[in-house]
Order: structure tokens, then sequence, then C-alpha cells
């Protein structure tokens, strides 16, 4: 069995019910821009279009197949988590975003649905996760700017939230946010290419120093886009924190950390492999995006890796993790 752990899905009913306007929410606007469905929460600026592609069931299907994945673990689209929300509308939000997915996925056995959760409050977003985890969600999928542009994963307030998924043994996957908060990255479409991968370092570096994923053990805790920069700098980290006795060991906390593969070179696939183990890395494709990798396991394939190793990033981990039952002869 070969299990892809992180692509992104719509449900169409989801768009077709903010179109139709069936449920309000008073701080989410909607607007239609040659047949694209935009969103803006609370006055911001709309998000992009949201791609059709994301709730083409059809090529979904001849993808998988193309690619030999059996199963795929989906998540929503960050752009429209709505933390901004003010918090009791963004849990409501949440909700119907998680219903959406679940009614969506309900027929769909090569899907193992993540929830989304209102990281705008710690309090509420255990609640839901709660409850998501109660409807047989197979985790979250949460971003890595809680509260906006700038907010924090280590904030105190989410505390409820870390409490909760270590108490459950859930699996978080971590994901950037789009907007970063860095003009640089408006030109050459650097958003994509290198600002997803700053916006996790910050997120996760803030995480490794406050020691939450010590403190909060039963935390699965998924890293996108291979752990971004962390791998490479972990030394710099364990430099910085030799200078500052107060700060956790980031060696410690990365440890605990569990990484997708796309990085799009068997090198640093290899590279990620050696200083994590290939048991702590899983297959990823971040399907259906442009910036996602088209033919993920050919990655796998050229990493010079042992059979064990393409064992546990395929499949095993995978399937315990996202709790997956394997096929059985």
């Amino acid at each position: 069995m070969i299990i892809d752990i992180h692509a992104h899905y719509v449900p169409q009913s989801l768009l077709d019910d903010l179109k139709e306007q069936k449920r309000l929410f008073p701080s989410v606007r909607t607007t239609q821009e040659n047949g694209g469905l935009r969103l803006a929460f609370s006055g911001g600026k709309p998000t992009r279009p949201v791609a059709g592609r994301l709730s083409d069931l059809a090529a979904r299907r001849t993808w998988l197949a193309e690619q030999r994945i059996d199963r795929q673990v989906v998540g929503g689209w960050l752009d429209m988590f709505a933390y901004e929300l003010p918090a009791e509308e963004g849990a409501d939000w949440s909700r119907y975003l998680n219903g959406h997915m679940r009614a969506g996925v309900k027929d769909l056995t090569a899907f193992a649905p993540l929830a989304t959760v209102p990281l705008q409050s710690g309090r509420l977003a255990a609640r839901v996760l709660e409850e998501a985890l109660d409807a047989g969600f197979h985790g979250a999928m949460v971003g890595t700017q809680p509260k906006g542009v700038g907010g924090a994963l280590d904030d105190p307030d989410l505390d409820p939230l870390w409490e909760l998924a270590s108490a459950r043994k859930a699996t978080l996957f971590l994901h950037p946010m789009f907007a970063c908060g860095d003009d640089r990255l408006d030109a050459y479409d650097l958003v994509n290419a290198v600002g997803r991968i700053t916006d996790t370092t910050h997120a996760v570096a803030r995480l490794l120093y406050s020691g939450h994923l010590a403190r909060y053990g039963g935390v699965n805790l998924v890293v996108a886009h291979g752990g971004a920069a962390l791998p490479y700098v972990l030394g710099r980290l364990n430099r910085s924190r030799a200078l500052h006795a107060d700060y956790a060991e980031p060696a410690a906390g990365f440890r605990r950390l569990y990484f997708d593969s796309v990085l799009f070179e068997a090198r640093a696939l290899r590279f990620l492999c050696d200083v994590a183990g290939a048991e702590k890395v899983m297959l990823g494709s971040d399907h259906p995006f442009p910036i996602g990798d088209p033919e993920p396991m050919k990655v796998i394939e050229q990493a010079s890796l042992t059979a064990q190793e393409k064992h546990c990033i395929c499949c095993a981990t995978a399937a315990r993790l996202f709790r997956i039952p394997l096929k059985t002869a």
C-alpha cells in the first residue's frame, strides 16, 4: 500500500453551498470572479480564487491511479481556514468546513480526511478537534500562523488544543500559510518558492525552543515540505540554545517531529532521512497544486533508500500516525 499524506481537497458541495449562500456567516463575504469563488474574512482582502482542481474528483482519481497511490490523507485549503474570524464564529466556520469534508469523503474510500480547527481560540480549537476525532477524522491540518499573520503556535492561549491533542495522541499536520508578512516575497512567486519554507521554519523553531513537543508528548506533529529549513539549520539552533540555557533543547524536540517527502530532490530526501530517520518521513505530494510534486514516488526511488526505509516512508509510518488500516491478504 502507498499512502500520500499531504494533499488538499475542497468538496464541490461546499463551493455550491457558499455560492448559493445557503448558510450565512456574519464576517464571511463571498464574491465570484470568472467563475472562481473568492472569500474575505472579517473585512480583510479576498482570498485567491478557489482552484477548480481542488474539487475535481475525476482528475484526482486518474492521477492517484497513475502514481499507484492507494490512500490519500486530505486536508482543506489553508486560505479557507479563516483564523481572522471572531472566535465563536470561527469555531462555527470550522465545524461547517468539517461537515462538508466528512460528507464529501463519505463514499471515497481512498481518502482519509483531516479536520479544520479554529486556531483563534485554543479552548474552542480543542473542542472542535475532539468533536472531529470522535466523528472519525484522522487528525487535523493546522496553519503556522494562528490568529492571522504573526501569530505563534506556542501562544499560551492555544494550550488547551495542545493538551487535548496530546491526550488523544492526535496527529496534527502543520502547513504554512500563504501570507508571510514579507513584501520581498511579492516578486518571482517567492511566496511559494521560499516563503512557505521560512514561515514553517519560524513556526516550528518557536515550538522547539518553547519545549512544546516535550510538554505535550502525545502529539504527533507532521511538518510539511520536508521540515522546511529545520533539518539543515538544526546545528545552528543547537548552538544558539547553548548560549541561552533557558531555551528548551531543540534537538530533543526535533526528534519528536515527522515530515513529508515534498522536497523534489533525492539528495535532500536522503539527508532528511539521515538526520531524522526514515521512520519519521512519509510520502507527500501537495496535490493538486502546481508547486506540488506531480510524481511523488520518483524522489523516493532516486534517494538510495533501503527496502525497509521505503516501506516506512510509503506506508508503515503513515498508517500508524493517521490510523489507516493496511490491506490484508
